[in-house]
């Protein structure tokens, strides 16, 4: 790694770095425990809008991973607050559930399906075709197309499940309209939760296990990068991208001794 200023602040993707399928990954709890003790400027990422960060504190409590609900980030709260800067007491219709709803009742958006300043489209297991219609018909009538992030699958137990990434490719075919990703890749998504906890990118770090999304949005941003191998990329698939981490290691556990 070049010389860089040593890391005061750390952010974290969530699935695939500190659990996977709804266990902890080993270290995992001994990384946090670690980061809480330094006193250093944390956020635990996900791009995942379900959850709202109260649910998803009381989901990482029950697996023994103490993280307070003022360090987790959501790509609904990088929505939320891209909507607040671009048209501050706007009005949405959406396409999500509650992490994203409540994340901009919190900014004093309007949710409505009567002429909406934007269709925010967020992850859901209940999509409808009716909702989609309203969402196309919406976007064809001047509304601003907006999603929380560009991923187009999500993982089960049984395996791939469609996400917000795979719908938005529906709505763009049908409106002609490409939507806006506030979630990672975008750097928007690290900044603003950078700006969040007071933090500088130049003394912050990624931690991700996806070299298209965390690593890719954590160089964007000026951070350094950790890509672990306990996730999605595997170590063969490292050398095809035309970027590369700040360094890769195995797992959460061996970047305890980095804080």
């Amino acid at each position: 790694m070049a010389d860089r200023r040593p890391i005061e602040s750390w952010l974290t993707d969530m699935d695939g770095v500190l659990i996977h399928e709804g266990v902890p990954i080993p270290g995992a709890d001994a990384f946090i425990k670690k980061l809480r003790e330094s006193g250093k400027p944390f956020l635990v990422l996900t791009n995942n809008s379900i959850y709202t960060p109260r649910d998803l504190h009381a989901r990482l409590n029950r697996m023994g991973l103490q993280v307070p609900i003022e360090n987790i980030w959501t790509s609904a709260l990088a929505t939320a607050k891209f909507l607040d800067d671009q048209r501050p007491g706007g009005s949405a219709y959406v396409l999500g559930e509650a992490g994203l709803t409540t994340a901009l009742h919190d900014i004093g958006y309007i949710l409505t399906d009567h002429d909406p300043d934007y269709v925010v489209l967020g992850e859901t297991r209940t999509y409808s075709f009716e909702a989609m219609t309203k969402a196309v018909r919406l976007i064809n009538g001047g509304a601003r197309f907006i999603c929380t992030n560009p991923d187009e699958t999500g993982p089960s137990t049984e395996g791939p499940l469609p996400a917000t990434g795979a719908v938005a490719a529906l709505i763009t075919k049908a409106t002609g309209r490409k939507p806006y990703f506030a979630g990672k890749p975008n750097p928007l998504m690290m900044r603003t939760g950078l700006n969040a906890i007071g933090a500088h990118s130049e003394t912050s770090a990624m931690i991700g296990d996806r070299m298209d999304t965390d690593v890719l949005a954590g160089i964007e941003a000026g951070m350094q990068t950790f890509l672990v191998l306990t996730g999605l990329t595997r170590p063969e698939r490292v050398e095809d991208f035309p970027y590369r981490p700040s360094k890769v290691v195995d797992s959460i556990a061996d970047l305890v001794d980095w804080i």
